[in-house]
């Protein structure tokens, strides 16, 4: 699959690097230097955003902002020079699927780029306990799961989650009754090359507990949480 990703960084000469490696991998790159432009460019809906916080005129949380308003599921890594500690947090407490601090290497961007559009877009979830899948939907009573449109329903309504938020829905849906550890959700959702605190786990399921609040998520206290059936 060729993947559309929009890359938002100002500075010319690490824009058009960047830009060059992630098009070797076949991916098609549409690139911006400026916040404005990239504002005018979210209806366009692409794979993934790749967006440098610091813009000569919106930053970087101005257009995460704008950019899950229109599309909650579509992922953002994050690149900025600033406070890697403080951008860390507040970009996954607006939604971000990862970071990289400046300066970094083109590749691993590329390799971490490579990871999540795998990850978001075709998850390699084990089947063994799934829910009965009816066509691409798992159906959770009272909701239905729509994998391949990334979309979750309460009857007709659809109820707008984040691309992680999604990616823990599914796994927990997919596996029904399975206790799963803080460590494996972290491995699963964010990645094994996620460096952060394991709360951010606590933080998604809370989110997702204010969204879908009849959604049996069980608490495993010091261990982690499992999905009950009805």
């Amino acid at each position: 699959m060729s993947f559309r990703i929009h890359l938002v960084e100002d500075e010319q000469n690490l824009n058009q690097v960047l830009t060059t490696y992630l098009q070797k991998e076949g991916w098609h790159v549409h690139s911006f230097y400026n916040g404005e432009d990239a504002l005018a460019a979210i209806p366009l809906r692409p794979h993934l955003w790749i967006l440098d916080i610091m813009l000569p005129d919106l930053d970087g949380f101005q257009l995460i902002r704008a950019i899950k308003a229109d599309s909650p599921g579509i992922p953002v890594i994050f690149i900025s020079a600033r406070d890697a500690d403080l951008d860390r947090v507040i970009g996954l407490e607006m939604g971000s699927d990862d970071y990289l601090a400046k300066p970094f290497l083109p590749r691993e961007l590329v390799i971490r780029t490579r990871k999540l559009l795998e990850r978001i877009y075709s998850l390699p979830l084990p089947q063994s306990r799934a829910q009965p899948v009816i066509g691409s939907a798992i159906e959770i009573a009272p909701y239905r799961i729509d994998e391949s449109r990334r979309l979750v329903y309460l009857r007709d309504e659809n109820i707008e989650l984040t691309s992680k938020e999604f990616d823990f829905v599914l796994f927990m849906a997919r596996n029904p009754g399975q206790a799963f550890a803080r460590e494996q959700l972290l491995n699963q959702v964010w990645g094994e090359d996620y460096f952060g605190t394991d709360r951010v786990v606590d933080d998604l399921v809370r989110r997702i507990r204010k969204k879908l609040p009849e959604l049996r998520l069980e608490t495993i206290y010091g261990y982690g949480y499992r999905m009950v059936q009805l």
